[in-house]
Parts: structure tokens; C-alpha cells; sequence
């Protein structure tokens, strides 16, 4: 207890003295994670809403598979973007492994279904009705899709926001395509497991304080958006 008291208290100073290192980690983690989250939204929400209102032969079947690709494993997305991009990948030329950039790809493709399932989750709830009256009224098709996200903003944050928490604390996709580069590629969770194995535990609380502290920080505001926003 006396080690995990010790190991807690160098952390709060090690977070408190703003060490450049943490810093720097911390930052590759916030940038990688929420390029990652902003590209999946784009992707993902307008496809959700598409889903969602469109009628086609197998849409059951999209839904049950982006439903299952919930549970889609780290390693296994690091695994099938590692043999694309490597260096005997049919997009090995664009040397994009142990980049930020092969992070970025594999974690959208871990986020995507998040985002999309619960967007339709979101816009299923909203009364058909509204959409109808919409376009009665004369509402084009923008001005009926706005009318919609409006109604279903909070379900659309939520998705959004699960996605960014499935990436700021994946490790698999961030080791298998990151590599773990010291101030290039290494994540908050990369970072955590490597001191881990050199028996630095400090720093490995003190990082993981942080991920609690950002995880915090983003549902706070979350809350704010969802007390304040009354569109």
C-alpha cells in the first residue's frame, strides 16, 4: 500500500511540475486521437443518417455488421492495416508505417461503426413525423437533415464521444502501427505499458491520471453541452 501511496503522490508532482516529456505525450496522444475521432464523425454520422432513412435490400444486414464491429479487437484492425501499409502492402510506397498517419487510419477504421451505429440509434428514436412535416412545409433536403440533427444532437455527441474514448485509450492499433517512437508516435497508453515493463511506475501513473483527467474533462463537457444547448 506504502509503494502505491509513494508511486500516487511522485505522479501528482510529476503532473504538477508540467515535465516536457509527459507533455509531449500527452500531446501526441490528443492530436492522434482527435484527428482520428474528427475524421470518423465526418464519415460516420452522414452515413448513420443514411442508413438510418434509406430503404435497401440488406440494410438489416449493414446495421447487424456494423453492430458486431463494436466488439472489433485493436490488434486484429492493427493487423489487417499493418499488412496494407508495410512495406510489401499495396500502400507500402507511401512508407505510412510507425507514423502518426497509420494510427490515424487504423483507429478510424476501429471508430467508424461506434459513430455510425449510435447515429442511427440517435436518428431511429426521432419521430418520422417531423421529417414529414418538414418536407410538407416546403423544407429542402439540407434544411430537413438539420432539423434532424438538431433533434437528435445528444445521441450524435454521445456517438462521437464514445469513439474518442475507444481511441484515447486503445494501445493495439498505437503499438502494431505507431511503434512506440519517443516524441514521434508514443500515446499515453503506449508510453504507460513500455515504463510499465522497465518498472517505471510513476510516470505510468502519472499517465494514466492524465487519461483519466482528459476522459473527465471530455464528458464534463459533455454535460455542459447537454445542460446549456437548447436549440
Amino acid at each position: 500500500m506504502d509503494f502505491l501511496i509513494d508511486s500516487f503522490l511522485s505522479a501528482m508532482l510529476l503532473i504538477g511540475s508540467l515535465d516536457p516529456g509527459l507533455l509531449e505525450i500527452i500531446g501526441v496522444s490528443l492530436k492522434v486521437s482527435c484527428t482520428s475521432t474528427l475524421i470518423a464523425s465526418v464519415i460516420g454520422v452522414p452515413g448513420g443518417f443514411i442508413i438510418a432513412f434509406s430503404e435497401f435490400p440488406m440494410k438489416r444486414l449493414l446495421i447487424t455488421i456494423l453492430n458486431t464491429l463494436l466488439a472489433l479487437p485493436t490488434v486484429v484492425v492493427g493487423l489487417f492495416v499493418y499488412a496494407f501499409i508495410s512495406r510489401r502492402g499495396i500502400f507500402g510506397v507511401f512508407d505510412l508505417l510507425y507514423t502518426p498517419k497509420a494510427m490515424i487510419i487504423g483507429q478510424v477504421i476501429l471508430i467508424i461503426p461506434i459513430v455510425a451505429t449510435f447515429t442511427i440509434s440517435a436518428v431511429s428514436r426521432i419521430d418520422d413525423r417531423y421529417r414529414k412535416t418538414a418536407l410538407t412545409v416546403g423544407a429542402n433536403l439540407f434544411q430537413t437533415a438539420w432539423m434532424l440533427v438538431r433533434e437528435a444532437r445528444f445521441g450524435i455527441a454521445a456517438a462521437i464521444i464514445a469513439a474518442f474514448g475507444r481511441v484515447i485509450a486503445e494501445v493495439g492499433i498505437s503499438m502494431m502501427l505507431g511503434g512506440n517512437v519517443r516524441g514521434f508516435t508514443r500515446t499515453m497508453t503506449t508510453a504507460m505499458a513500455l515504463e510499465y515493463d522497465k518498472g517505471q511506475f510513476v510516470l505510468s501513473v502519472a499517465l494514466g491520471i492524465a487519461l483519466l483527467g482528459v476522459s473527465f474533462a471530455v464528458n464534463l463537457f459533455f454535460n455542459y453541452f447537454q445542460g446549456k444547448v437548447r436549440v
